[in-house]
């Protein structure tokens, strides 16, 4: 017999949630089947079996919160022959002799099977853990359903007494509608449970915000010479790289070129030291359909405008199909967002901490500029953002790296001279 186990899954991640089981109780396996989908802070990880045989046991079901090296299922060898057995008359024949047996109890009166001590938390489905944290209810004390695990209705059922039965003559009262489905003023709305991703998106963007000392300083860049450039060149470039020449690479390579000159913004905290990086590795966030991840464009000062359109494609569609390995979301030294692909004229974005620097773009518009006392023209115009942490980043420098970034882009040709 051989223990499923959830396995090690990179630096920072130590637990995960069981997304989908494939296999059902019973079913046989090959060596390399797809057992499980398990759901991370970062990337969704499938879990194969190690050898061939049947499941004999899920001891973890949908839905349940797993640490790493906890065993969550068991494989027992002999894969046909358990099959076999379980397909043979005698087996077949067995459950008629249970046909006289007296009723099994109701799941929330079954006495839990032994457990180890402190092991009510793990036997605890999510959501029963919230509900007995609301209500100050001690979960060893809950009964659990005849598999040893404790769902919501079992923290329900301890909560509440069991109402008196009605009279047989009495009628039954209308049902109350559901909590979770009832909205202020009793009007429609509908509880979702957030995925595992969405949860620690949010956990970890209120932590920067209580964490860093969070200030953002804007600025706006006149596109005209890119977009010239693009014009001219988009041809050429696709015809040669096989890739088309977006915004992207200019503004990877402007950043590289402003955090060459301020390197604080290339660092982070540890305790009470900074560490300066003296490499760029650039994360680009991208909207999944899971929620926002940033995957790392690495070394980025040592790419080509086509070598970073193509890596950033890459890790594009990698994000939207949910297979980006966890190395590659991993190390950035700073990130790049931009809100104008979805219209926005302007936002603050919020640090990706361990970073101290984060770049928003936005959308390109027609505005009119002054070009001298006299004349002004319609330019396409971006506002860019930079957050930062006060902590380390002064003022005077997060603006004069945003200077620096705005001169860049409206020198284009000046990118290919920035070693």
């Amino acid at each position: 017999m051989s223990e499923i186990t959830v396995p090690a899954m990179g630096e920072s991640i130590t637990e995960g949630t069981i997304f989908k089981w494939h296999v059902k109780e019973g079913e046989a396996v090959n060596q390399g089947d797809v057992l499980l989908e398990l759901e991370t802070d970062k990337v969704n990880l499938e879990i194969s079996a190690d050898e061939s045989g049947v499941l004999e046991k899920i001891l973890r079901n949908d839905g349940d919160t797993v640490q790493i090296g906890e065993v969550i299922g068991r494989i027992s060898e002999g894969g046909e022959a358990a099959v076999a057995a379980a397909n043979t008359p005698a087996a077949k024949e067995e459950p008629k002799a249970e046909v006289n047996a007296a009723p099994a109890p109701e799941a929330s009166n079954v006495p839990a099977e032994p457990v180890k001590e402190g092991e009510s938390y793990l036997a605890a489905s999510p959501a029963a853990r919230k509900l007995a944290r609301e209500q100050g209810i001690d979960l060893d004390q809950v009964n659990r359903d005849p598999k040893g695990r404790i769902y919501q209705d079992n923290v329900k059922n301890h909560a509440a007494p069991a109402a008196p039965r009605p009279a047989a003559s009495a009628p039954a009262a209308p049902a109350a509608p559901a909590a979770a489905d009832a909205g202020q003023f009793g009007k429609p709305a509908e509880r979702v449970r957030m995925s595992r991703r969405r949860a620690t998106i949010a956990k970890r963007l209120v932590e920067a915000q209580h964490t860093a000392a969070m200030l953002t300083t804007f600025n706006e860049v006149d596109m005209t010479a890119i977009m010239d450039v693009r014009k001219r060149r988009k041809d050429a470039f696709k015809e040669k790289h096989d890739i088309g020449l977006g915004f992207m690479s200019f503004f990877t390579k402007a950043v590289v070129g402003a955090l060459k000159k301020f390197p604080y913004l290339n660092a982070e905290i540890d305790g009470e030291d900074l560490i300066i990086k003296k490499y760029y590795d650039i994360g680009i966030a991208v909207a999944a359909k899971e929620g926002l991840v940033v995957p790392v464009v690495r070394d980025a000062d040592r790419l080509g405008f086509a070598e970073i359109e193509k890596e950033i494609a890459s890790l594009a569609s990698k994000a939207r199909n949910n297979t980006l390995a966890l190395s590659e979301l991993q190390g950035g030294t700073f990130t790049i967002t931009n809100g104008g692909t979805f219209g926005s004229l302007m936002s603050t974005p919020i640090l990706n901490a361990p970073q101290v620097g984060i770049l928003g773009m936005h959308k390109i518009q027609l505005r009119p500029v002054a070009i001298d006392e006299e004349r002004s023209e319609n330019r396409p115009m971006m506002y860019i953002a930079l957050s930062y942490d006060h902590r380390i980043v002064d003022g005077s420098d997060a603006v004069r790296f945003l200077v620096t970034v705005k001169e860049l882009l409206e020198d284009p040709e000046s990118l290919l001279l920035e070693g």
